[in-house]
């Protein structure tokens, strides 16, 4: 099973602890207290998990950023990046989902915009708008899409490796947030969601949008 590369420190340090009062307990007689911290070090292993996926063919499919839940699909006009109208689709990734996100198209990296604030729960509305997140834009067939991943009550680390300028392919991976977390993508005019609110996705296999004209 292949593991994020943010994840090996956090499993490092997991183990480390492991290590230390597994030796502790084993010598005080008490080997039982080893077992919450190998239950740690297992969930560890498996929220970092990031296993290989491979985009529908189309150039016209937009594919899931995310693995988790629909919670919303809404039309709304983004006034702090794009402003310009759009669809936003919000998924929300529990802690048992895989957390590596992928791009959704195609394109040129425009923008990368990391804004510090809250930590609300992630599925809350207001989450978009007060906590801390990264905005990316990326250009695709003459469209500008917005990424935004949000940080949730439990995630307290958005990793994004792209830079503007930056050449993607759909389904590749840009990035990830740790324990618990959502990202919304911002579909522009002519892009039509097929999904609704409460389907599950998977990042960059399942279509969330399709290009219409």
């Amino acid at each position: 099973m292949a593991i994020a590369r943010e994840g090996w420190p956090v499993i490092g340090t997991a183990a480390g602890v492991l290590g230390l009062v597994g030796a502790v307990g084993t010598l005080a007689g008490h080997p039982a207290s080893l077992v919450p911290l190998v239950l740690a070090v297992g969930f560890c292993l498996y929220f970092f998990r990031d296993p290989e996926r491979r985009a529908p063919p189309g150039e016209r499919l937009v594919v899931s950023p995310a693995d988790g839940r629909v919670v919303a699909v809404v039309e709304e006009r983004d006034e702090r990046v794009l402003g310009a109208p759009a669809t936003r689709v919000s998924i929300f990734m529990s802690p048992l989902d895989v957390h590596v996100n992928r791009n959704p198209v195609s394109g040129t990296v425009a923008l990368v915009r990391h804004s510090a604030g809250r930590f609300r729960a992630a599925f809350a509305d207001k989450a978009s708008l007060d906590n801390a997140r990264t905005a990316v834009v990326l250009e695709s067939g003459g469209r500008r899409y917005l990424l935004v991943q949000i940080a949730g009550a439990l995630a307290r680390r958005i990793v994004c490796r792209l830079r503007p300028g930056d050449r993607v392919q759909r389904g590749e991976r840009f990035g990830m947030i740790m324990f618990g977390s959502r990202v919304d993508l911002f579909l522009p005019v002519g892009v039509a969601p097929v999904v609704r609110r409460g389907d599950r996705v998977r990042a960059g296999t399942s279509v969330v949008a399709e290009e219409r004209s």
